[in-house]
């Protein structure tokens, strides 16, 4: 992995970011913290600079430069507290669904749970309540569980049994015995190496990172104009440790991020657990950081000057999206335990070797 910085990537970042510095933020404290979707106010910033192309092969009219432009996006979006407009139509592009389309159900993996599929003649019944990214899409791609691993199913929002609960967010779709059939699926969501919902678990774990890097950002700014007692809060320990130790969590959750998308680009037989790893290490460190951001900010934390409520409400509603932290941890653990044990036996490498010894 080369981590000298990518001239093209250094300005990729620098024109979301003037092009995001555009886009007006959301700073009331209640309502949606950000408008999310396909027409939502950072499409016209991606279209400008032609995102959906960004992973798209070179040979299928795209730039081919990999998911790694596609997890710098994901930060910047995050970064800049803005509605993330690019995920549904990246993972719609992995698995060949339409364009345009809403992202549903996806807080309940790995095990697709969040809806139940009944068997019925030639597909399934779809049943429970789910959280959706727009909630005025026309169609739903939605994460369910009907055999041995989790589909995206397309259902369009005027399906039978389909209600949008959209004064919530993040907004809702609640099935009741909706209809699909096996034409429906557009695509797996299995645990292979550089697959789909590896590709969207980074996708997301760099989303989180933005919105830990941003609000830490934040309050590092505060922290060296405001005064306590005539001493500046970032000259404080109280103040200025707490916020080294958010800078250390998020370089090093960076590294896993960015490092996790070199290997699905550069080294797909190698990706192992690294998207489940940094998903849940972004989650945890957008929490985290977010927390002890909002702690060094003190009572200005929630006001709109500052803005970190809406770091705060992105956290909380984005860490549990394609997976449950504890679950991805626990998935990473048992994969290490087999190749522990798989290497006891004598049959491959132990973890991180490169040779027996």
């Amino acid at each position: 992995m080369d981590l000298t910085p990518d001239p093209l990537a250094v300005q990729l970042r620098r024109a979301l970011r003037a092009g995001l510095a555009g886009v007006p933020a959301r700073t009331g404290l209640h309502g949606a913290p950000v408008t999310d979707g396909a027409l939502g106010p950072t499409r016209a910033v991606l279209d400008a600079l032609g995102a959906a192309d960004f992973e798209r092969p070179a040979r299928a009219g795209g730039l081919g430069l990999g998911l790694t432009a596609g997890v710098l996006v994901g930060e910047e979006l995050g970064r800049a507290a803005r509605g993330n407009s690019y995920r549904a139509d990246a993972m719609a592009a992995s698995v060949g669904g339409p364009a345009g389309a809403a992202l549903a159900g996806l807080e309940a993996l790995p095990a697709g749970t969040g809806l139940t599929a009944a068997p019925r003649a030639g597909g399934w019944e779809l049943t429970g309540t789910v959280t959706v990214d727009d909630a005025g899409a026309g169609t739903f791609l939605v994460a369910v569980g009907t055999g041995e691993q989790p589909v995206l199913v397309a259902v369009p929002r005027d399906a039978a049994g389909v209600r949008v609960e959209a004064g919530t967010w993040p907004p809702a779709a609640r099935f009741e015995a909706t209809p699909v059939t096996a034409a429906d699926v557009v695509g797996t969501l299995d645990d292979s190496p550089a697959g789909p919902l590896a590709r969207a678990r980074l996708r997301q774990a760099a989303y989180l990172l933005g919105i830990a890097d941003g609000a830490h950002r934040v309050a590092v700014g505060y922290a060296g104009l405001r005064r306590q007692s005539g001493t500046l809060l970032r000259d404080l320990p109280a103040v200025s440790f707490p916020l080294a130790r958010a800078m250390v969590a998020v370089r090093a959750t960076r590294a896993a991020v960015y490092r996790g998308a070199w290997l699905v680009d550069n080294e797909p037989e190698a990706v192992g657990t690294a998207p489940v790893a940094a998903l849940a290490m972004a989650a945890e460190t957008a929490r985290d950081v977010v927390r002890l951001s909002m702690q060094s900010c003190g009572v200005r934390a929630m006001t709109a000057e500052l803005g970190l409520h809406r770091y705060f409400r992105l956290a909380a509603a984005e860490s549990g999206r394609y997976g449950d932290p504890a679950a991805l941890w626990r998935t990473v653990g048992a994969e290490r335990m087999r190749t522990a044990r798989r290497a006891a036996a004598g049959r491959e490498l132990p973890v991180g070797a490169t040779a027996w010894p």
